[in-house]
Order: C-alpha cells, then sequence, then structure tokens
C-alpha cells in the first residue's frame, strides 16, 4: 500500500480559510449505497433513522499560540527577543511541551512573557521541543491563556490569514467542555442548536466522548510504505455511560455514526477486543485499508489532505476506489476542503 495510492490534486481555492454561516449551512455530500448526493448539513436528519446514535467528541480547544517576548541584559543592556509559542499538551510534572520559534533564542532558565498575568521559563529542551514552567495553574492559568492566546489554526490556514477573535467562536463546537485539544474535532464544527434539536426530533441519540486532538493530526506521511508510518498518540476516555449507550445501540440492530475521525478513532480503540469497553488513555491506532471496524457503522466527517492518515481512514471504511470517486466529485462540484470546509456523510 503505497503514498501516492492516497493522492489527488486539490485547486489551491477550494481550501476554506472562514466556516460556512451559519454552521449547519455547510454543504454536506451523501455517498451510499445508491450513489452521491449533494445535500446541506441541516439536510443531515433526513439521511439518519430513528434509534440512529451519533458519537461526539467534547473536547475544548484551547487558544495555544503564544505570542511573547524574552528578556535578557547583554553588554550593551537590555535586550529582548519575539518568541512565539505553541503549546502541545501538559506533562505530568505541571510543565507543558511546546513549539518555540526560535528556539535558539531562549536559553533554559529564561523565562517568555506573554502578557502581564502569563509568563513560562523554559526548564527543558528534547528533540526540537522545548517544555515550558508557567507562573500560573488552574483556572487562573486557564483565564490568564485564554486571554492571551490565539486559536491554534491548522498550517494550511495559518498560512493564509492570522488566527483572530473570530477563531475562538468558530474554532470551538458548541459542545466543547473538556479543555486539552490543540486542534478542533472539525466535522462537529457544523452543528448548530437548531440541527441538535432536529436531530433529537428524528429519534436520533448523542453520546459524548473525549479526544483531546493533537497538533500531531497535521504530520505528514513520510514513508512511502504506509503501514509503516507511526502514529502520533492522543490522550481519550470513553465513559463507562457512552460505552453503555453505543453498546444497547449495537444490541438493538440500529446504527452508531461517529462525527469525526477523531470520535471513530477513539471508539474502535475502545473496541479492540470486538465490543466497545469503557476506556481511558492514549491511542496511537492506525486505520487503513483492511482495518477491522467493530463498532462504527457510518462516519460523518470534513474532506482531507492529501496523503493524509485521515484520507486512510476514510479509505478504510468507504474503500479506496470510492473514495477516490468521492473526492473527484467533490473537488468537480467546488466543495470547500479542511477544518473550515465541508462534510460528508459516508454510509458503507
Amino acid at each position: 500500500m503505497k503514498l501516492s495510492d492516497f493522492d489527488f490534486r486539490l485547486p489551491e481555492d477550494l481550501i476554506a480559510t472562514r466556516p460556512a454561516q451559519p454552521r449547519s449551512s455547510a454543504r454536506l455530500l451523501v455517498a451510499d449505497r445508491d450513489g452521491i448526493s449533494d445535500q446541506h448539513v441541516f439536510d443531515l436528519p433526513n439521511w439518519l433513522r430513528p434509534g440512529d446514535r451519533l458519537v461526539l467528541n467534547d473536547t475544548r480547544v484551547i487558544p495555544a499560540r503564544l505570542n511573547g517576548r524574552r528578556h535578557r541584559d547583554s553588554a550593551q543592556g537590555p535586550v529582548s527577543a519575539a518568541i512565539e509559542a505553541t503549546l502541545l499538551d501538559p506533562q505530568a510534572d505541571g510543565t507543558w511541551a511546546a513549539l518555540i520559534k526560535p528556539l535558539k533564542k531562549v536559553k533554559i532558565g529564561e523565562e517568555i512573557t506573554f502578557s502581564p498575568l502569563l509568563s513560562a521559563r523554559l526548564t527543558g529542551v528534547s528533540d526540537g521541543q522545548a517544555y515550558l514552567q508557567f507562573n500560573l495553574s488552574g483556572d487562573d492559568f486557564d483565564a490568564a491563556l485564554e486571554k492571551a492566546g490565539a486559536m491554534p489554526l491548522p498550517p494550511y490556514i495559518a498560512a493564509k490569514r492570522p488566527a483572530d477573535e473570530q477563531d475562538k467562536t468558530d474554532y470551538q463546537t458548541i459542545w466543547a467542555r473538556n479543555s486539552g485539544a490543540v486542534a478542533a474535532p472539525t466535522a462537529s464544527l457544523h452543528f448548530d442548536d437548531d440541527l441538535m434539536q432536529a436531530l433529537a426530533d428524528r429519534g436520533v441519540t448523542f453520546t459524548h466522548v473525549t479526544l483531546h486532538v493533537g497538533a500531531g493530526t497535521f504530520l505528514p506521511v513520510k514513508v512511502e510504505d504506509v503501514t509503516t508510518h507511526k502514529m502520533h498518540a492522543e490522550w481519550g476516555r470513553v465513559s463507562a455511560e457512552a460505552a453503555t449507550e453505543i453498546k444497547a445501540t449495537k444490541a438493538a440492530g440500529n446504527r452508531v455514526i461517529p462525527v469525526g475521525t477523531t470520535a471513530l478513532r477513539l471508539i474502535e480503540s475502545a473496541a479492540r477486543s470486538g465490543q466497545i469497553q469503557p476506556w481511558e488513555g492514549e491511542t496511537d491506532i492506525f486505520i487503513y485499508p483492511g482495518f477491522k471496524f467493530h463498532v462504527t457503522d457510518a462516519l460523518m466527517t470534513n474532506f482531507h489532505l492529501p496523503k493524509s492518515t485521515l484520507l486512510m481512514l476514510v479509505s478504510a471504511l468507504a474503500g479506496q476506489d470510492r473514495v477516490k470517486e468521492i473526492y473527484d466529485h467533490a473537488v468537480a462540484q467546488k466543495y470547500r476542503f479542511f477544518s473550515y470546509g465541508d462534510a460528508s456523510l459516508l454510509i458503507p
């Protein structure tokens, strides 16, 4: 299975830099056994059945991108340097792993000031990754970060424009509650209160799980034999209540449909025994064609990057030839791609 098998041509102008407004007005490509249908996200209730269960990732994206300054005394007097930090994940010792630019401008033990309230000391560096000890913790840290930080937009959006205050709303799901992600579960960004009510009226049920999406979700696959690719690890939890709800839906003969690849990866991690169980920990599950799904019956997801692990995941669910057909259609019909783009509903 070669990396080139998952390549396709994507015109640059199809990369969305802002989401549809309102959220549920985004387009929805529905692919089922009857073919491909061009819809909108607000049409989703028409494609689901009473008893279907949507699995939703309730992680909350933190404003993980920080701009600050490093101050230092020199022979010429006080000097400073502009520093950009992107937080990655908290460590057991209370520090944060982060990417710092330019890392060479900061020495171990030096402090970076991000705002009048928020600063951090560089405590270590490993494999190009920095470790920061902040001056605040708990709710005080969260409040200061909310004011000082910007949303960590994906590279393909950040290359086109900087993050702004609107992204703090746009790049967060309406049910986000457990802080820890540095990337959004983007298929979930299409849901608003009106759509949730319409789905509930249809008899669709909901289960919340948590997977803290990491920056590694954007890492490119660099090996030609995709089966040798090493996935990044992300922390997740499927509660006993969530496992029971999903198990009951399967037992009743109804469909379990994760919203987004993150929710899918998590529930399949929790079901490696063949049946879903309560689960908590780090998962580096890599799903590519040939994978045996134990829980997932369909998937709602956005359109993914060429040669990405997420494109391999949807190919595992829907079939490689089918996904090529779907993506050719999406490009031809000018669907909007990636995190702020349109959505698809894949029903194998």
